[in-house]
């Protein structure tokens, strides 16, 4: 497994952010595609799943995580913390073009990376809100008072045919069809981030994760492990070794990111 910053922490004022990340290439694949990210800093989380022969996953993922980081921290670095949500919303999505347009480029550039492609969700935390954003089926969940909500829509044909009635839940867990997406970064010149807004209190536990870990953890088991009173870093632990103990058959990858009050923190500090 590799562990990444485990226990960084943002504080925003009326609310402060703890944040932890591990993914993990699974038991089935040689190979980790997945790339993930966290900047305490800027409130920022990246989760990206690659797809593409060759290397190409890996080189998508790594592109559009590095890329949307570097673009995110140098407008956030002009505009400051107290940026609105509008011109958030903008920020994110001009570095998802650029990203997006890397990618198709260093495709056309190099045989062996040609139809190369990521999902990608991210998230930007602020004092009161978090503005989540996604392409494909790589997902969000918060964890609120004891419920667990999906907060992304999976971009996929087999979400569109559950909305259209074409098959039941039931039969969508054997579907051939799970892992075909309907919108990926570095496929076609335009990738539109579904981006929407949340509140957020002090204790929600929000979780990032790529399909290696939606597919092997079933919601009722992930809102029990969710629930456990241990720390992010072994919660993160815990989430991809149950993935690999129900047969691990996709890389899998986790962001933790836990709202606590500021005034809280001061008073036991």
């Amino acid at each position: 497994m590799a562990n990444l910053g485990v226990s960084a922490s943002l504080d925003t004022g009326s609310l402060t952010w703890d944040f932890a990340a591990l993914t993990d290439p699974g038991r089935v694949r040689a190979n980790n595609e997945d790339t993930i990210a966290f900047d305490a800093s800027l409130g920022l989380v990246l989760l990206a799943d690659g797809m593409g022969g060759y290397n190409g996953g890996e080189v998508a993922s790594g592109m559009a995580i590095a890329l949307l980081q570097a673009s995110f921290g140098r407008w956030l670095a002009h505009a400051g913390p107290t940026a609105n949500p509008r011109a958030v919303r903008r920020a994110l999505q001009a570095g998802t073009d650029e990203a997006n347009a890397a990618i198709l480029e260093a495709g056309v550039a190099n045989m062996q990376l040609q139809g190369m492609g990521t999902t990608l969700v991210l998230a930007a935390f602020g004092s009161k809100r978090a503005i989540v954003g996604h392409i494909g089926d790589s997902r969000c969940y918060r964890l609120r008072n004891e419920k667990l909500e999906q907060l992304t829509r999976d971009h996929s044909l087999l979400q569109e045919q559950l909305d259209a009635g074409a098959i039941t839940p039931e039969q969508a867990i054997l579907s051939p069809h799970r892992n075909l997406v309907t919108r990926a970064l570095g496929i076609e010149r335009h990738v539109e981030l579904e981006m929407h807004e949340h509140n957020v209190k002090p204790g929600d536990l929000f979780l990032l994760c790529s399909d290696g870990l939606s597919e092997m953890v079933p919601d009722a088991q992930l809102f029990t492990l969710l629930l456990q009173d241990i720390g992010l870093s072994e919660k993160a632990t815990l989430l991809v070794s149950t993935a690999n103990d129900n047969g691990g058959r996709d890389n899998i990858s986790v962001v933790l990111a836990r709202a606590g009050s500021g005034e809280a923190l001061e008073a036991s500090g």
